[in-house]
């Protein structure tokens, strides 16, 4: 199965750090947070990525590109190769690029992956965000879709006042795992909202799904909403929620930011005991 990565979003919400830069190269740990996205799907089992881009986003293509000069000083020097996590993700995927040449939504992003994908189900991971799991996210819908059939959505519980920054779905639960959806509203009124449960980012979808995005009107900034596309896929086929095993970080808020920081930086043994050691510390000092 091959992943769609749209990476075209302009990062309003971070600027002055998104002025020059993606949002999706934003330092997470020692890699960007779009290496991250990379990573899980490769752990998913994908070996082919198209990344949607925008204009300013050639950082991201440069990135995951072989750079000549920094080589060549590496082979001249006595520093350390500190590409290695690069160098073997890069061996393990092809990546394509394709761009989005004005910002009309998520759904437009998706559209532009149809001759990519061709008529086959495909993985949809957003960019700026990162999930945290023992079973990669991605893993865990591209086996759901195996014996579900149709798309698959991850999806997750929202608190009140985060709702209206979600697509949110609704439906009957088949089991702990699963939900049929019957209703989706992108970014609701929480007074208006028919569920809690919250549309996570990541998603299998079938191609049945570039149809409905075509007849899909924009909505607000005249964007072409992913969520009016499968609302209109729903009449045709089953779309399932599936409630996934693990934590998410969207990268395009200051906060989930740091808190991807602060989870990511404590699972690596380099840097775990100095600081559990520095958090302790200024616990202490601020009477907590």
């Amino acid at each position: 199965m091959k992943a769609v990565i749209p990476a075209a979003g302009l990062g309003m919400r971070f600027l002055p750090l998104t002025k020059e830069q993606p949002k999706e190269m934003l330092p997470v740990v020692d890699r960007p947070a779009i290496h991250w996205v990379v990573e899980e799907a490769v752990q998913s089992g994908i070996q082919d990525i198209l990344i949607v881009t925008g204009r300013e986003k050639r950082a991201i293509e440069d990135y995951f590109d072989s750079s000549y000069k920094i080589a060549h000083f590496l082979k001249t020097s006595n520093n350390g190769n500190g590409l290695e996590a690069l160098d073997a993700l890069r061996a393990k995927v092809d990546i394509h690029y394709i761009r989005q040449r004005e910002p009309r939504g998520l759904g437009d992003a998706i559209l532009h992956a149809e001759k990519h994908v061709g008529n086959e189900p495909f993985v949809v991971m957003l960019g700026d965000t990162i999930n945290v799991s023992r079973v990669p996210v991605a893993k865990q819908l591209i086996d759901a879709h195996s014996w579900l059939g149709g798309s698959v959505i991850a999806i997750e519980k929202v608190r009140p006042e985060k709702i209206s920054s979600y697509g949110i779905v609704a439906g009957t639960m088949k089991n702990d795992r699963v939900l049929l959806i019957d209703q989706l509203v992108e970014k609701p009124d929480p007074e208006e909202a028919p569920s809690d449960w919250g549309i996570s980012g990541t998603y299998v979808l079938t191609p049945r799904v570039f149809d409905c995005i075509r007849r899909t009107q924009p909505s607000r900034g005249n964007e072409v909403q992913l969520t009016d596309a499968l609302r209109l896929l729903r009449h045709e086929e089953s779309i399932y929620g599936y409630v996934f095993e693990g934590r998410r970080y969207d990268i395009g808020t200051k906060l989930d930011w740091l808190k991807a920081h602060l989870e990511l930086s404590l699972m690596r043994e380099e840097f775990r005991e100095p600081l559990t050691r520095l958090m302790k510390e200024l616990l202490e000092s601020t009477g907590e």
